[in-house]
């Protein structure tokens, strides 16, 4: 501990120091401040200031006490000056607050009743101050500080633990640990620290400090819930053997089985076997046990079939309908399906449709969902029974859905609407059953169709009463926001603009939907008040546009600032007018908000707060700043820095390598090279996925790994190098994966895709479920070959499946993929041959299409077989409905030119489902965009907004001529949506040409239109450029820059212009740098400049929010 410390604690103790006489008055103070003040010279400065504590709440406190505490110190020779304590107070918890190893260490010196006053100001007490004379602490403040400081609640959770039980009764310390738990991180519940939680707690506190851990299950790792496991086992077993009246053979009884609750999935299957078929019985017979038995999500097919026969074997009939309502999860599993009813299956799959919530298993769910499903339909057509079907109804092929009545599906929708799971040609074709059926689209008829809503045409809500519709978008379709196509909202934004004055439909626009709202819809309402804009999203170009509009009404930039979305659009010289006590006091809403500033921004608040208060500028501001202003980091000026730093996304604020590497370079100084211990990881926070792949491999101790996986798994662009390092580390850490765990292979997640082929097939081997369940939470396009390799041949090796071949063609000797496979391999099946794909039967292919339409790995000789597998399913191309088409997903990249044009395609939603996929070819988009126009037998001057926005990318295989018909009012609307597309110069100069027709004049655009129109804006000519001012160029949006054409992009007034736009940004290492310029034609055949462009966009261009 620094010496000022102590200095620090001689201030708060004393109020009129200057006088205090001389006398000795030790007869005088009482014991405990003696004790106090004695403690402060021998350096024991926590235990001080918490005795002060103590008696302050205990005793009155005179006027005199700090005359005679100054006295005592004068009587013992202890000589300060007020000057040096009054620098000094400053420091003394700034400094404990940045050392929680140091923290950790004062309070495991403390004694009982310290450590109880302590418990008492932290978690218990609602005093706020501390006043000692005119000496006045926050406590509040410091409360906050400690819980938020990296590291703090770690100390806090390690010495409750290590000192409340000794101190406190059992059951405040419960209540203390649970606080300390739910305001912190899980991941201090380390496997070595629930080792060392007491073993002989009273019955009462055990029961209520398992019920704490139960809350958390989730949210601890694999390791740590098999650790705690074996911690509650080791205190029931105890219990057990104690109690003479057992005559059990096994110590699991109804009773410990409610104490362990979600732990009992860990419980080893021949222990279940040996459970007490009374005990059960009890257990079973509670309905406690249903809601405990409703969330075990992590089960396996084993354990719960072993519960199921100890369930049956104890007097409950499986077949009996109040049996089947208390299993919970382990309906999942039932395999008792010998001369079973129709009656039972129905109850079965209703009670099933919570198996959604299963971690792993889907495929057997999948398949005994089937054969329910036949079961409950013995007898009955499809029509009689799907309301009784529950979510088995997915398992259903859009084909057998297409078969309904709509007087079924009306009839069945308070079942539908509770399914999840749906395919998108399933939601559509049900969609259309039910409003065919009810005639009119209402408010109260779409309320009734959960996730269906979805399924709802373009037309149908654009033909909708704006009243109801305006009711729809702020209930059930604000739920399901995401999930419409373009079209889709465009269709419903562009009812709701034309039917109402512009004011009230704003303010019925919520959420997602406000973004869809076009920057000329606005411009044409000047009496928009602030309170429009609270709980809506926005684009930057509308906030741009809002900011500039709303600051012309108000002097307190509070009111603006504290709406969130707006913060995107402040500009750099709204910034630097901003006053300095304005701009200080308004800062915190920036910080707040910092995931929405651009680097740009983030650039100008830097230079702004350097110049108004560069002593008190946030340490992680000074990393966008030149290089030079980080050396003044250093010392104990790191810690803070670090701390700030790894609370922020560092890509997001400094996007330049080279700068990026100055800041990570000073880290590594900060860190002395080595990360030692969990305090450490704490501190790192997010800069964690920044370390150099030299630092993982040399500078991270295993010790600080185990907690630092944790961390890395959240880390979103982990470089190939150090991922490399973090493989070694877990060898290092964990030992050879052939030894791992299946909690060691869960907890390490993702990471296991870093391993060799034969490691990965091991863990296959032993895990499958738990590599399936990786596998399922990946990005398909970050998983390696060799792991989805492994996947498929484990699966494949290990399958029972009966597989039925297509007997149209020769398929002697190749084994065709089956159902349960394909549902289980998902990424992984791209790895079946040509040969084996062609060989899937209809059944298998019918069942499965949608499965296969998302694989992302398919080569197009697989996509062409499988669209030739639906040519041969479905019959004729003319002959396909909007759901064959729309089920294809990616496999409709195989169609040809001549087959596009045999499809029917005069519904935008069936336009908008194949627009989803970016991979079209020029010569396939223009058939798409024909065959739209000749079968919905339009022009393209006739297309509504809603049209253009559904036909997406399609829209650059436009000709000029044609893009010159296309409606100003139309285009308007979707503008930013258009911005976003990669078309060819000549066709974004056209679309240029209609935005002029919207904004004006390119050369008089501002900042606002410049982000608006996205890709549009390289479109511009030499002399457009030329007469832009220079102040809109950091407006630009990255796709923009790179559609740039090479001889405009050379116009060196267009780069000076740029170069206007880096406000205050002296790193001249960083400009040299970025104005070195390559140029390489675009593949769409725009040109754009891979040097001085995407450097430029990189660090100066408002990052593209849509």
């Amino acid at each position: 501990m620094p010496k000022n410390l102590k200095i620090c604690f001689l201030l708060i103790l004393m109020n009129h120091a200057g006088t205090a006489s001389g006398q000795k008055s030790d007869k005088d103070l009482p014991p405990l401040l003696q004790k106090a003040a004695e403690e402060i010279i021998a350096g024991k400065y926590l235990n001080a200031f918490l005795d002060i504590l103590h008696f302050q709440g205990t005793n009155v406190w005179t006027t005199d006490m700090p005359k005679k505490i100054m006295a005592y110190f004068h009587a013992q020779n202890v000589m300060f000056t007020i000057s040096s304590l009054q620098m000094s107070i400053k420091n003394y918890l700034e400094n404990l607050l940045y050392q929680p190893k140091q923290l950790l260490s004062d309070f495991q010196q403390i004694n009982h009743q310290q450590f109880q006053t302590a418990v008492k100001y932290l978690f218990r007490s609602k005093k706020n101050r501390f006043e000692l004379g005119n000496i006045v602490l926050d406590l509040d403040r410091i409360r906050e500080r400690i819980f938020q400081s990296p590291g703090g609640n770690r100390t806090l959770f390690l010495v409750t633990l290590e000192k409340c039980f000794p101190a406190l009764s059992s059951m405040e310390c419960v209540a203390i640990l649970s606080q300390v738990l739910r305001v912190s991180s899980v991941s201090y519940l380390q496997p070595d620290v629930i080792r060392s939680l007491p073993k002989d707690l009273p019955q009462d506190t055990f029961r209520n400090l398992s019920a704490v851990f139960k809350d958390l299950y989730d949210k601890t790792t694999a390791n740590a819930q098999r650790t705690l496991y074996d911690w509650m086992k080791q205190i029931l077993q105890k219990s057990y053997i104690t109690n003479e009246l057992n005559d059990s053979t096994s110590w699991v009884s109804a009773e410990n089985l409610w104490i362990l609750g979600r732990y009992m999935v860990h419980l080893p299957l021949e222990e279940i076997m040996k459970i007490n078929l009374n005990e059960m019985r009890l257990f079973i017979s509670y309905d406690n046990a249903t809601k405990q038995l409703d969330t075990v999500y992590d089960i396996t097919p084993e354990l719960a079939q072993a519960f199921l026969e100890r369930i049956n074997s104890s007097g409950f009939d499986l077949r009996n309908t109040s049996t089947i309502y208390r299993l919970g999860l382990l309906v999942c599993f039932y395999d008792n399906m010998e001369q079973m009813d129709a009656i039972v299956a129905r109850v079965l799959l209703h009670q099933m449709m919570k198996c959604n919530q299963l971690r792993g298993f889907q495929a057997d769910v999948y398949k005994l969902k089937a054969q329910l499903l036949d079961i409950a339909m013995q007898n009955q057509t499809l029509n009689d029974t799907l309301g009784s079907l529950s979510d088995a109804v997915v398992g259903l092929t859009s084909s057998q859905l297409d078969s309904l009545s709509p007087e079924a599906v009306h009839n069945a929708i308070s079942t539908l609407n509770q399914v999840s799971g749906w395919a998108k040609s399933q939601i559509m074709v049900l969609s259309s059953k039910y409003l065919t059926y009810e005639k009119v689209l209402s408010f109260y008829n779409i309320s009734q169709m959960g996730a269906l809503v979805t399924g709802i045409s373009t037309q149908s809500f654009y033909n909708m009463n704006p009243k109801e519709l305006s009711q729809v978008i702020r209930g059930t379709l604000s739920q399901y926001a995401s999930d419409l196509s373009p079209a889709q909202q465009q269709g419903i934004l562009t009812k709701m603009l034309a039917s109402r004055d512009l004011s009230s439909a704003v303010t019925d626009i919520q959420g997602a939907f406000f973004k869809e709202v076009c920057l000329s819809d606005l411009w044409k309402e000047t009496g928009f008040n602030s309170s429009i804009v609270k709980e809506k999203e926005l684009r930057t170009s509308q906030a741009l546009f809002l900011y500039e509009l709303l600051s012309k009404k108000t002097t307190a930039p509070a009111d603006l600032l504290s709406i969130g979305q707006l913060v995107k659009g402040v500009t750099c010289q709204q910034i630097e007018r901003m006053s300095t006590d304005s701009f200080l006091n308004n800062f915190r809403f920036f910080e707040q908000n910092l995931q929405l500033l651009s680097p740009y921004q983030v650039n100008c608040l830097a230079w702004k707060f350097w110049k108004a208060s560069n002593t008190s500028i946030p340490p992680f501001l000074l990393s966008v700043l030149p290089a030079q202003y980080l050396e003044s980091i250093s010392g104990t000026s790191c810690v803070p820095f670090l701390i700030s730093l790894g609370k922020t996304e560092l890509e997001l604020m400094i996007v330049n390598s080279h700068k990026k590497n100055t800041v990570l370079q000073k880290v590594q100084e900060c860190l002395n090279g080595s990360i030692s211990d969990e305090y450490d990881v704490d501190i790192l926070g997010n800069l964690i996925c920044h370390l150099p792949p030299a630092i993982i491999r040399d500078g991270i101790s295993l010790r600080a790994m185990a907690i630092a996986l944790h961390q890395f798994r959240f880390c979103r662009q982990l470089s190939h190098e150090q991922k490399t390092e973090i493989k070694y580390k877990l060898t290092e850490l964990y030992g050879i994966p052939k030894n791992w765990t299946a909690q060691t292979t869960q907890d390490i997640g993702p990471f296991v895709a870093l391993l060799s082929k034969d490691e990965l097939t091991v863990l296959a081997e032993k895990f499958p479920n738990t590599i399936l369940q990786i596998a399922k939470m990946a990005q398909p396009a970050s998983l390696p070959e060799e792991f989805l390799s492994a996947i498929f041949e484990s699966i494949r090796n290990s399958s029972t499946s009966i597989r039925a071949s297509d007997p149209t063609t020769d398929c002697t000797g190749i084994t065709a993929p089956s159902s349960d496979e394909i549902i289980k391999l998902a990424e992984a099946n791209a790895f079946w041959t040509v040969q084996e794909l062609q060989c899937l039967d209809t059944d298998t292919f019918t069942k499965n299409v949608e499965f296969l339409a998302t694989v992302m790995s398919f080569n197009r000789s697989q996509l062409i077989v499988l669209k030739e597998k639906a040519k041969q399913v479905w019959g004729a191309l003319p002959g396909w409905k909007s759901y064959h088409i729309i089920s294809l997903g990616r496999i409709a990249l195989a169609l040809n030119e001549s087959e596009i044009e045999a499809l029917d395609l005069s519904s935008i939603d069936t336009v908008a489902a194949l627009s989803q996929q970016t991979e079209w070819t020029l010569v396939q988009a223009k058939s798409i965009l024909q065959g739209f126009l000749e079968d919905s037998g339009q022009t393209v001057h006739g297309l509504k907004s809603f049209d253009l926005a559904g036909l997406g990318a399609n829209l650059c295989a436009l000709n000029t001529t044609d893009i010159k018909t296309i409606k100003t009012t139309e285009f308007s609307a979707v503008i930013a949506r258009v911005g976003l597309l990669p078309c060819s110069t000549p066709v974004l100069e056209e679309f240029k040409k209609v935005a002029e027709s919207v904004f004006g004049i390119a050369a008089e655009w501002n900042s606002s239109i410049i982000h608006e129109i996205g890709t549009i804006a390289a479109g511009l000519n030499e002399k457009e450029f030329k007469a832009l001012d220079k102040d809109v160029m950091p407006y630009f949006q990255p796709a923009a820059i790179r559609h740039i054409p090479d001889e405009v992009f050379k116009l060196q007034s267009l780069q000076l212009a740029l170069d206007g736009a880096r406000t205050s940004v002296q790193d001249t290492q960083t400009s040299a740098s970025i104005i070195q310029s390559t140029h390489t034609p675009a593949s769409n055949g725009a040109h754009f400049s891979s040097g001085f462009s995407i450097w430029l966009c990189a660090l100066y261009i408002l990052c593209p929010t849509y």
